[in-house]
């Protein structure tokens, strides 16, 4: 078999749409093309692949290979095709089963020595194949995270080999079992807030009622501090919202929050609403 077609996804925002990796060894001069809108980052995985399959003792093959990430008009960016293009062409090169591929999907960064390494943005990544009812496998630092979901079986690897001797039944990848932890809520309280009543009823008028708040006065009167505080009178994010939040935070590249369902806070700098406003006067 000289096509194979491997499952993966690419990272678009919030979202985390499905990318066929076909991998075709054809006759010729050896030479390894990469097509289907890739960026740089996704272009440079031809050494990193070549290196990774070398180094883990396996033949990489003398021939001419195409690979096509599809859909083509998806942009395609970053190092989480590795694995996938790895994969592939293990699969077209007949050094692993193909029967099995399109039950799982492969996100991951390659090394050198054959190590995969973790990549941003798993979460979304992770939800999608759940809905596919696929299995996924990833790198080892990204299971927790992407343990969030929890009708998703996931399947951590450290090694290249790892996955040939699991593809070949020869020694199962076990799947990812730890388990979510809800830690204590650690936000600050409003009771230690001494005075500012008329500011602490109005939090609480609207944390009850679901309404929009606004403080505004001088600096250092206590705006961010009570503000700081509201989330500590709301209620837990349920599952759905967490999940939400724990995707744009896996986007951003900030990795796990420490407690998921804990309603998040941000305090951007005095300055950035100075320097939107001047850029808003400027534009005119």
């Amino acid at each position: 078999m000289s096509l194979a077609v491997i499952q993966s996804r690419a990272k678009s925002g919030i979202d985390a749409p499905l990318v066929s990796v076909e991998v075709h060894l054809s006759n010729g001069l050896p030479a390894f093309h990469l097509v289907g809108l890739p960026e740089t980052s996704v272009k440079e995985s031809k050494d990193r692949v070549r290196s990774a399959i070398i180094n883990s003792h396996c033949e990489f093959p003398a021939r001419r290979i195409t690979v096509n990430l599809a859909p083509a008009d998806i942009p395609k960016e970053g190092s989480r095709f590795d694995l996938a293009i790895a994969i592939g062409v293990f699969a077209a090169s007949e050094q692993i089963p193909a029967n099995c591929l399109n039950e799982y999907e492969f996100i991951g960064e390659l090394a050198l020595t054959g190590d995969i390494r973790s990549v941003e943005a798993i979460l979304p990544s992770a939800q999608r194949a759940a809905k596919k009812q696929h299995k996924l496998i990833i790198a080892t630092a990204n299971a927790p995270e992407a343990r969030l979901v929890e009708s998703l079986e996931i399947l951590p690897a450290n090694h290249l080999l790892e996955i040939s001797a699991h593809l070949h039944d020869r020694q199962l990848l076990e799947p990812w079992i730890g388990q979510i932890v809800k830690s204590d809520r650690a936000n600050p309280e409003l009771r230690d807030i001494i005075g500012q009543h008329h500011a602490k009823r109005a939090m609480e008028l609207a944390a009850t009622g679901g309404h929009n708040l606004l403080f505004y006065g001088p600096p250092g009167t206590g705006k961010t501090m009570l503000a700081s505080r509201l989330p500590g009178i709301l209620p837990p994010l349920s599952n759905q919202e967490a999940l939400e939040v724990a995707a744009i935070h896996s986007v951003a590249g900030k990795g796990l929050r420490k407690n998921i369902w804990e309603r998040p806070f941000r305090a951007p700098h005095h300055d950035l609403g100075r320097y939107l406003l001047r850029i808003s006067v400027f534009s005119f």
